[in-house]
């Protein structure tokens, strides 16, 4: 089954008890027992699972070509559910570019936690594999990253990742699986900010996790179940909805991406435009072994390299609207060093 048709099939089945060709929005916190422990159906209690959840875990899974999803309350609750699984003395080894909300999470959440955090260019991979010790646990990524698009070549790091027995994440909020597959390439666990293009209209905060093993698939479930971080059913059908035209949607992103960022990188108030899809981005390359597409994420830069200048200029825009988040229909602009990455040191943001 090829992925526009995922996008709208897989994993998918009418509803058994009314044959709806979508799955309802079952808004119910717990469901009937016939006696204690034996509930009619496959569904006892929301928390754990619910009919509209299972829907959309089972889309996320067949998008991503893995096993096992997860949908969570946000982005960083599904990043927060992977984190529980280590213990003090456990070391993660991350990209030294990362949404600013993942890097709060790290440094100032589990920063009393006793797992400590390496930031690191995975691109040079000599450096990244001298951090490598027997306390490394996972391995995280995000390519392209929030907010310079960086990238990362995912099979290389697989490799050594394996050979060492590390688990291996990568944020695929801004590629989706449409232009990115991170468990084929190698990846043992992928992470998605629903919230962005997978549901696709500014209209719901979600998270997703997906894997490949059952086994960590499981544990990711049981950590999910006890701290009670699930996607509500109303929020899940959202999603599922917006998956439904993932596909038409990330063409045109892609497509209107490449144009605006051609035509910043011919202005001459513009310094620098970061989009991958450029050949003098330092990362078109990895981008087309990776990648199917470019994304319609642009970062850029003004020669006056003034903070004012940027501020005026969004403050001017017709269009486009100065707001956070990303992957709406909707064209949206924003300052990430004052809105979604505040929570960056500012000697971090300089280099």
């Amino acid at each position: 089954m090829k992925f526009n048709t995922k996008a709208i099939h897989g994993g998918q089945h009418h509803d058994p008890s009314t044959g709806a060709v979508m799955p309802p929005v079952y808004q119910t916190s717990t469901f009937v027992q016939t006696s204690p422990g034996q509930p009619i159906g496959d569904y006892e209690y929301s928390r754990a699972s619910n009919p509209t959840r299972t829907a959309l875990e089972h889309a996320l899974a067949s998008i991503e070509n893995g096993n096992r999803a997860l949908a969570f309350s946000s982005g960083l609750a599904a990043t927060d559910c992977i984190l529980r699984s280590f213990k003090a003395g456990d070391e993660v080894i991350a990209m030294d570019d990362l949404y600013g909300g993942t890097y709060r999470m790290f440094t100032r959440i589990y920063k009393d936690s006793g797992i400590k955090f390496h930031f690191v260019d995975m691109n040079d991979l000599e450096k990244f594999q001298s951090l490598i010790n027997g306390n490394t646990k996972m391995v995280w990524v995000e390519t392209p990253t929030n907010p310079l698009m960086k990238l990362a070549d995912i099979q290389e790091i697989a490799k050594i990742t394996k050979s060492k027995n590390i688990l291996f994440a990568v944020d695929n909020t801004f590629a989706t699986p449409y232009l990115q597959k991170p468990l084929d390439l190698g990846a043992d666990i992928v992470m998605h900010s629903a919230t962005k293009y997978l549901g696709g209209h500014s209209d719901v905060i979600a998270g997703a996790l997906i894997v490949k093993d059952g086994v960590l698939g499981e544990q990711l479930h049981f950590q999910q179940f006890a701290t009670g971080a699930t996607l509500g059913p109303m929020d899940s059908f959202l999603v599922l909805r917006g998956i439904k035209t993932l596909h038409l949607r990330m063409q045109r992103h892609c497509e209107n991406g490449q144009k605006i960022a051609e035509f910043l990188d011919n202005h001459p108030k513009i310094k620098t435009v970061y989009y991958p899809g450029l050949v003098n981005h330092p990362f078109h390359e990895i981008a087309k072994k990776q990648m199917s597409g470019f994304g319609g994420m642009v970062s850029f830069t003004f020669v006056s390299g003034k903070k004012e200048e940027a501020i005026t200029f969004l403050e001017k825009l017709k269009v486009f609207t100065l707001a956070e988040s990303l992957g709406g229909v909707e064209s949206l602009a924003n300052h990430p060093a004052l809105m979604t990455h505040a929570s960056i040191p500012e000697e971090k943001e300089k280099k």
